[in-house]
């Protein structure tokens, strides 16, 4: 029978070697990360003796997430398998991104918030980042509007802000409700309204202090890869794990990259809301590019890609000693890589409309193609025995 990590041991840094797994943001396409999800656990649960309790948090110390990312890592953290979570997400996608004729136009989001934290309370009951039963480590990313400060929260009981001091007015992180916390890194602009989350109470004759918070892929983590393994290594931070190939390993899944060489069809002469979005869309664009190239360029990493054609990989390592161990599984949403990578053909039309990440129709077709990716990206041998758990 395996023995898997407490808690915290899970986040102990004495507790070794480390494994850190990191979800991108990018709405519904999260089944695409679900796909690959479920074949990483079926690997590992291998490697733990076909054990049917084994769960993703039983192997993983770690878990962040933004957006989708953070519903997906919030449930994985608890202790839910692939499976599990997949049916939770089913329910979500549909209920939630529901079209409605009396949200149509330009000063209202385009989706009812109150579908989204009915969809999520649902899912996590009413546990705080405080609660008993998480399994493993979380990391949630999300973006404070009102401030403009990127707010990266955790249940690391020794994190700064996760206990209330003595004269403390701030709520401390440990109060947080699980399901808010989530609902704040999901409030994609344009598709949701802020999430309103009491920060502070109202004590000798201060109001109590509120922040709006939005979705984390606004901030440079949509892919959370890097502030993960900033928050892991950082003394700020006070997890204050040990660096090294291998000591430290970082599994990043994404939702699917876009193509680059499709266009917009009337950029130039489109509105300005459009413009807007799509600017918003190109810099998040940018910043999972940089993420990606910044990862590659501290680690050492079998799923390497090229990044572009002027750079190739990015490589050699800095300072030439790696950081951590990398793999990073994604979907190119390009005729060609599909066609190369997994053996299927789909046209450049059929994958620019699985963009979308707002669109309930496009689950199947994510859905196969996320398990496809799985069975075809993910390998045994990525996951070696540096990393196996002594514990186990």
């Amino acid at each position: 029978m395996a023995r898997y990590r407490t808690f915290a041991e899970h986040l102990d840094p004495a507790v070794g070697p480390k494994r850190i797994l990191a979800l991108d943001g990018g709405g519904l396409r999260g089944v695409l990360t679900l796909g690959m999800l479920r074949e990483i656990e079926t690997h590992l649960r291998v490697r733990h003796g076909n054990d049917p309790a084994f769960r993703l948090a039983d192997y993983f110390d770690l878990i962040a997430g933004t957006s989708t990312g953070a519903i997906i890592a919030g449930a994985l953290s608890l202790g839910m398998s692939v499976d599990e979570v997949y049916g939770h997400y089913m329910n979500l996608g549909k209920f939630v991104f529901k079209r409605s004729l009396l949200r149509w136009g330009a000063l209202r989001a385009k989706y009812d918030a109150n579908d989204v934290r009915k969809a999520l309370q649902d899912v996590y009951g009413k546990g705080t980042l405080g609660s008993i039963d998480f399994r493993t480590g979380l990391l949630v990313q999300t973006k404070r509007l009102d401030t403009g400060s990127a707010w990266p929260i955790t249940n690391n009981p020794n994190a700064r802000y996760f206990k209330a001091g003595t004269k403390a007015t701030t709520i401390p992180n440990k109060d947080y409700p699980l399901w808010q916390v989530v609902r704040a890194s999901t409030a994609a602009p344009y598709f949701f309204d802020p999430e309103n989350i009491q920060i502070g109470k109202a004590a000798d004759g201060l109001k109590a202090v509120t922040g709006d918070f939005v979705d984390g892929g606004v901030s440079p983590s949509n892919n959370p890869a890097l502030q993960a393994l900033m928050t892991a290594t950082m003394d700020g931070y006070r997890l204050n794990w040990k660096t090294g190939a291998d000591r430290l390993l970082v599994v990043s899944v994404g939702t699917g990259k876009s193509d680059a060489e499709v266009g917009h069809e009337g950029v130039i002469t489109g509105t300005p809301a459009i413009h807007a979005v799509l600017s918003l869309k190109a810099l998040m664009e940018d910043c999972a590019d940089q993420v990606e190239t910044m990862m590659q360029w501290l680690s050492v990493s079998p799923t390497a890609r090229r990044i572009d054609r002027e750079l190739g990989k990015a490589e050699p390592v800095l300072g030439g000693t790696a950081l951590c161990s990398y793999l990073r599984y994604n979907v190119l949403l390009e005729p060609g890589w599909v066609k190369d990578e997994l053996g299927l053909t789909m046209s450049a039309k059929t994958l620019k409309g699985l963009e979308a990440m707002d669109e309930p129709d496009n689950i199947p077709a994510l859905d196969s193609l996320g398990r496809t990716a799985g069975t075809t990206l993910v390998k045994a041998d990525h996951f070696t025995a540096a990393f196996d758990s002594p514990a186990n």
